[in-house]
């Protein structure tokens, strides 16, 4: 990772843009991933650690409020986007993080096309959306698997379950 960059902080889409510039400049790989990491448990810490091992430097882009509902459903996020995208970008694995609206990052992708885009392996059995905005511009898509029942839905189902008294 460049020194000029501080990692650990939420970025702008043009602050973004720099710090690809600046990977680029200095031929360290980027990973990129996205999701809506509503209540941030260790499935997504393993999941962000394993994308982090495979190039230089890894952005995660933080859905944001409108499209989390879109996609998720009434209730959701449980966690505002500035407060998500805050607690990945704290992560030791992560170099930055961005809020994005829209239900995919194509045009993100477009714009930073990293050396590999990162998604979870739920993805082997499902179209991803994102697949052909990588493959435009050479890129590489990695699937990555999942911790078996560790999802925000699973976690939520949880504490729904717990007595009123707990």
């Amino acid at each position: 990772m460049p020194d000029s960059i501080a990692s650990h902080r939420v970025l702008t889409l043009s602050e973004a843009l720099a710090l690809r510039a600046e990977l680029r400049a200095a031929n360290v790989p980027l990973v990129f991933t996205n999701g809506h990491f509503d209540l941030l448990h260790v499935g997504h810490l393993d999941y962000l650690e394993k994308a982090r091992a495979l190039g230089g430097a890894l952005l995660v882009a933080v859905n944001d409020d409108v499209s989390t509902q879109a996609l998720k459903g009434r209730g959701r996020p449980i966690v505002p986007a500035a407060e998500r995208a805050r607690l990945i970008a704290a992560l030791h694995c992560v170099d930055a993080a961005l809020i994005f609206e829209g239900e995919t990052a194509n045009a993100l992708i477009s714009a930073l096309q990293p050396e590999i885009y990162v998604k979870g392996g739920d993805y082997h059995h499902k179209p991803l959306p994102e697949r052909a905005a990588v493959a435009a511009y050479g890129g590489r898509v990695v699937l990555i698997d999942t911790l078996p029942n560790h999802s925000t839905s699973a976690l939520i189902a949880r504490i729904r379950a717990l007595p009123a008294d707990a």
